[in-house]
């Protein structure tokens, strides 16, 4: 490693940045722009990110006690919390969303042969989302309750690899399962949904797209048994039912056969209830199947504690926008340089400066 220049600086020469260029002019984000560009932008909330800066003042402070060292890191521009706070709100945050995408693409091209842990070639996902919660008198855009606002992260994650495909930032007042509409299905790849995206007129377009799902049951679910298998108890599986839904709505909005498992978990003394489009694999395959969904919590566990999206750099809309989408480009960026031992444990070190 070259050890003449700051690890953020080599971390910064990986950034694809002709497409970063791309994206900045297909939003005119450089447009009349003389002194603090898109890149210098970015670079600075990505160095926020890396080394928890709190507040602009902060950054701007940090920044400016390696002022020898800043061109060599990649900026161009005058770094001042002014400058910042005003691209921050003026700047179009879909620049960083989509350059964020081709972050996306390049890992989930490293991770396409990362072992899943279970016995399935397909792509699965797990869909859900976590809230920030916010202050109503600084953030009203985004009022999620009579006295507090909130934003919903909403991921699409790719388990292997853990890498987020598709990422929407709305306010608190967003139901979840309309974010379901978003979401482009792929044909043959599983789908892991929390109960509270059960919209069976939606599942079934999940089914129509020759895509799978795997979800928990209602506790209301009213349906008529079509056929039994018969299962391993051993295993802590209880039933294997086909059914068809009888409720008036439900049955008019899923109008084919559902699978539905009886399983129960020794470790936690809990009966979960599964339903699913598939009929092919095995009932202890689709439980462990959707075991695997926490790997989405895990997700958002992570960016919360080791990224700076709990508090934000800016009140508009604009500006928790593209603070979030740095933060994804920053966690796929890291995820990228994991697949290289060198720059793993360079990425460790910043990251506890």
């Amino acid at each position: 490693m070259n050890r003449g220049r700051t690890i953020f600086a080599q971390l910064m020469d990986l950034l694809p940045l002709t497409e970063f260029r791309r994206c900045v002019e297909r939003y005119d984000g450089d447009y009349k722009v003389q002194s603090f560009s898109c890149l210098d932008q970015f670079l600075c909330l990505a160095y926020a990110q890396l080394t928890y800066r709190e507040s602009l003042r902060d950054i701007e402070t940090c920044l400016r006690a390696h002022a020898r060292h800043l061109y060599h890191m990649g900026f161009r521009g005058g770094i001042s919390r002014n400058n910042l706070a005003h691209a921050n709100l003026q700047r179009d945050w879909r620049i960083y969303a989509d350059f964020a995408r081709v972050l996306i693409a390049q890992a989930r091209a490293l991770y396409q042969d990362e072992p899943l842990g279970l016995e399935l070639d397909q792509t699965v996902y797990a869909f859900d989302s976590t809230t920030i919660d916010l202050c109503l008198a600084l953030f009203p855009w985004a009022q999620f309750r009579r006295h507090k606002s909130a934003v919903k992260l909403h991921t699409l994650l790719d388990l292997r690899g853990s890498i987020p495909t598709a990422v929407y930032v709305t306010g608190g007042q967003v139901n979840d399962v309309n974010l379901l509409d978003q979401l482009v299905w792929e044909a043959g790849a599983f789908y892991l949904l929390d109960r509270g995206y059960i919209d069976y007129r939606r599942l079934y377009l999940i089914t129509q797209a020759l895509a799978f799902f795997v979800t928990r049951a209602d506790q209301n679910l009213r349906y008529r048994s079509c056929q039994y298998r018969g299962v391993d108890h051993t295993q802590g599986l209880r039933s294997d039912q086909t059914i068809r839904l009888t409720g008036p709505r439900s049955s008019r909005r899923y109008p084919v056969p559902l699978r539905r498992i009886h399983y129960f978990d020794a470790e936690k003394d809990l009966r979960l209830i599964f339903l699913t489009n598939n009929f092919q694999l095995a009932p202890l395959l689709i439980a462990q199947l959707y075991r695997a969904r926490w790997q989405v919590e895990l997700f958002f566990r992570w960016i919360k504690q080791h990224l700076h999206i709990r508090a934000f750099y800016g009140t508009s809309e604009n500006a928790v926008k593209t603070q979030v989408w740095v933060a994804i480009s920053v966690y796929v960026l890291v995820a990228i340089l994991k697949s290289n031992s060198v720059w793993t444990s360079a990425c460790t070190k910043f990251c506890k400066f």
